[in-house]
């Protein structure tokens, strides 16, 4: 019985093997789909074969052990034709640029499907031309951008907002090809200088289309330009937040084209600031007051505008940069290095351009308003002297710049009731700055007060009034007339003002002697002093007129024509009586 069953596993076994390599065989040339946890094939029925059964037949762990024998060879093969699978797909033609990443789990989804599948690569789009804001500019025709102007200004012949809309959209077709990556702004207007930063983008425009252009502008009206510069402005401010949005951590966006193209945005409006500065002056309180335009990330856009204005009114310029950006320098919150800078970069710009000492004083005033009113002239004097310790690099060039502030400050016609009024407020700032105890400062501010009196005669009445309340500022005064009486003297129309004034002080001092104050008795010594230089001073002009008159007589006598002098006329011209 033995021998029968042994007989028979031997010819099973063959039996198997036979199948196995034909089916190896047809592994080499078709695809083989394996499957996962396959399960194993039930045995066969044990009333066939059972080794000690009572039937005498096979026991089943030996047919296990065959079949386990066949998986192994099923699996090695399967191994076989997934690593040749995977060859084929990291190959660079079923591949292209993926990743090693993307074969592994390219081949591993091959071999569960159970064949090889090749992805298609998917093909990168041309890249759109880089245009360059020169190149795109130099694409616009004057001639077609004349007629658009001319079209739209018959279209909408009584609303100019929106044909200065359309103007802008008219830019901003022909720069719409100009990327972000061509124009960062934000970038080139933090690293550039006035000097250059003048001339973005507009240096790019040719010069037939930005005389169309402004042209144009020009006989638009102001309210409708304001408009129209403060929706500009907007637009810039609303990129600059989106930029500032990504620096502080929200999802990088891509660079693209910008909304209606900032690069025309900044080309019209610098057109605009060009050939209508006085657009400005009109902002200059929204500007100043509102938050939205305030603070040190916006100060390059600002400089920007003012410098803009500048090219088209130095007046404008100075005045928007007084009344705009010299309250940052002198402010509570401190200015930091590099905006300082830029701020004073400007100003020099201004101050240092051809003819602009006499443009900007004979402009003093615009529009009712002082380019440099007396407040302003306070911060000058304090930033430009402060105290030995306060001292840094950018004051010497503040020193630089201040005596062409101060002339315009000081500047208008002698007499006028407006340099009246402007001289008495000059002259209660000097109070203060000559009482602060830096020796620079109240040097300059004693000037400045003396200046207040040539100008006014009313300003020795006030002075009058704030002589024992400010005591230490009228002794720096009166140090200064007495020690630079010869200079002084000669500034004063009459110096009538001045003696009653003097003679004043002294009933004050005589009064609150009591107090025996230092600076009282210093006071009072300066007073005498020029009093006696006073009295000297008419004995002197007494004395020149008699001399005079001699030599006249002298000269009659020895001349034919004695009768023809007018001795009462020459004694009424020398009257000081």
């Amino acid at each position: 019985m033995m021998d029968e069953n042994s007989a028979m596993i031997e010819q099973v076994l063959r039996e198997l093997e036979n199948e196995n390599g034909k089916n190896d065989d047809v592994r080499g040339w078709q695809t083989v789909y394996s499957k996962r946890n396959r399960k194993p094939s039930k045995p066969p029925p044990p009333e066939s074969f059972s080794v000690g059964s009572p039937n005498g037949g096979v026991s089943s762990d030996v047919f296990r052990s065959i079949e386990k024998h066949s998986e192994d060879r099923r699996r090695r093969a399967a191994e076989a034709l997934a690593e040749a699978a995977a060859a084929a797909v990291s190959s660079p033609v079923a591949t292209g640029s993926k990743s090693d990443e993307e074969d592994d789990s390219d081949t591993g989804g091959a071999a569960d499907n159970g064949s090889v599948e090749i992805k298609k690569v998917k093909q990168k789009k041309p890249k759109k031309p880089k245009v360059t804001v020169a190149e795109a500019a130099s694409k616009i025709d004057a001639g077609d951008l004349s007629a658009f102007l001319i079209d739209i200004t018959s279209s909408y012949e009584t609303q100019q907002e929106i044909q200065l809309m359309r103007f802008a959209d008219y830019f901003g077709r022909a720069f719409a090809s100009v990327s972000a990556a061509q124009f960062p702004w934000l970038k080139i207007f933090k690293e550039s200088t006035v000097s250059k930063l003048v001339d973005i983008p507009l240096s790019n425009v040719p010069e037939d289309v930005y005389r169309t252009s402004v042209d144009w502008l020009n006989r638009r009206s102001l309210d409708a330009l304001v408009s129209f510069v403060l929706w500009s402005l907007d637009s810039i401010l609303s990129d600059l937040a989106s930029h500032q949005g990504v620096t502080k951590g929200s999802k990088k966006v891509a660079q693209q084209a910008p909304s209606k193209s900032l690069v025309a945005i900044f080309v019209v409006l610098a057109m605009v600031l060009r050939r209508k500065p006085d657009v400005l002056i009109n902002l200059a309180p929204t500007i100043r007051e509102n938050p939205k335009y305030q603070g040190q990330d916006k100060l390059p856009i600002t400089v920007w505008m003012l410098s803009q204005a500048t090219q088209g009114d130095l007046a404008v310029g100075l005045y928007m940069w007084v009344h705009v950006l010299l309250p940052m320098l002198s402010g509570k919150s401190s200015c930091n290095p590099q905006s300082r800078d830029l701020i004073l970069q400007l100003v020099e710009r201004i101050t240092s351009s051809p003819k602009a000492r006499p443009i900007l004083v004979n402009g003093a005033v615009r529009k009712g308003d002082r380019l440099v009113p007396p407040s302003a002239l306070e911060s000058l004097m304090r930033i430009t002297f402060p105290a030995p310790s306060a001292r840094v690099k950018a004051t010497e060039r503040f020193e630089a710049i201040y005596p062409t502030l101060k002339e315009v400050a000081l500047a208008g016609s002698p007499g006028s009731k407006a340099m009246k009024q402007v001289s008495q407020q000059i002259l209660n700032y000097a109070v203060k700055a000559a009482v602060e105890g830096v020796p620079e400062l109240s040097k300059e501010a004693s000037d400045i007060f003396i200046w207040c009196l040539t100008q006014n005669p009313e300003c020795y009445k006030q002075w009058d009034l704030l002589y024992l309340d400010n005591l230490e500022a009228s002794v720096a005064v009166l140090r200064k007339l007495a020690n630079e009486w010869k200079e002084h003297s000669v500034k004063h129309s009459t110096l009538d003002p001045l003696r009653e004034t003097l003679n004043s002080f002294r009933q004050k001092n005589e009064k609150a002697e009591d107090d025996a104050h230092a600076s009282l008795k210093e006071a009072d010594k300066y007073c005498k002093l020029i009093l006696g230089c006073l009295s000297k001073g008419h004995g002197c002009l007494k004395g020149v007129f008699f001399a005079t008159v001699a030599l006249v007589a002298g000269a009659a006598i020895m001349s034919q024509n004695v009768q023809s002098l007018d001795l009462d006329k020459l004694s009424t011209m020398f009257n000081l009586s």
